[in-house]
């Protein structure tokens, strides 16, 4: 009975190797031994493979027509409650000589209110005074008028400019524009990819937005020295050269592709 078992086992397994050699054989043939038609080649289709993806990058210049510019008022007394009534006083002389700039009060704004202990570190670390430090934000400020907001602001009491930002009123329409460009652009690299590549494009499949829309900015001013600002003559207007503004669209587009 073992013996029998053994020789049917082995019958088995001759006959299954038989199948896959006979199987493995007719792969590349277009009909096997059992009458089964086999194709030669195997072409998968799915569309998901079967596009051109590129990235498309274009920007549109635009002459700034508003700027917002940010101010620093520091004062320093031996009292704190003193040197916070001098910094209270001077935001205030800071807020009216730009309102009398023709700047609304609504685009006037304060922040950043900072009282420190003014420390000698030589003698057990005692205390001698008081620094406090309050921004000053303008916004919605012509263009033409910046120099003389940024003028009047120093001479009134501002003791630092931290930026002066030049934005464009016409960023949407710029950026629409730009947005245009790149599409353009991105169709142009895309057939010539195709041509290269032996195909044609088909219709878009895809289009997706990677830049941010949002405010157009170019800081021209930045952190200028309380040095600098007093070698200024009170009352002189600030030279200031917003130069152009650049709107940038950055897309990625794919396309089917015809063979």
């Amino acid at each position: 009975m073992m013996k029998t078992g053994k020789s049917a086992e082995i019958c088995m397994i001759g006959t299954a190797v038989l199948t896959g050699a006979l199987l493995l054989a007719g792969c590349g043939a277009s009909q096997t031994a059992a009458g089964v038609n086999v194709p030669s080649s195997i072409q998968v289709s799915n569309v998901e493979d079967q596009v051109i993806s590129v990235t498309a990058s274009e920007e549109v210049k635009v002459v700034p027509d508003m700027a917002e510019a940010v101010f620093s008022v520091t004062t320093q007394e031996k009292d704190a409650k003193a040197c916070q009534t001098s910094n209270s006083e001077a935001v205030n002389r800071v807020a009216e000589a730009v309102k009398g700039k023709g700047i609304e009060e609504t685009s006037i704004q304060t922040s950043s209110y900072n009282l420190n202990p003014i420390y000698d570190w030589e003698n057990g670390q005692s205390i001698t005074g008081y620094s406090m430090d309050t921004t000053v934000t303008v916004s919605d400020v012509p263009v033409d008028a910046v120099g003389d907001v940024i003028a009047a602001a120093v001479d009134a009491g501002a003791n630092n400019i931290q930026s002066v930002t030049y934005m464009s009123s016409k960023y949407d329409e710029s950026y629409q524009e730009a947005l245009s460009k790149a599409v353009q652009s991105a169709y142009e690299k895309a057939n010539a990819m195709a041509i290269a590549g032996g195909c044609s494009l088909g219709e878009v499949v895809k289009i997706e937005e990677r830049s941010r829309a949002g405010q157009a900015r170019y800081t021209a001013v930045s952190n200028m020295s309380m040095d600098a600002l007093a070698a200024a003559p009170a009352e002189e207007s600030a030279a200031v050269m917003p130069g152009q503004v650049s709107v940038q669209a950055d897309i990625l587009v794919e396309y089917a592709v015809n063979r």
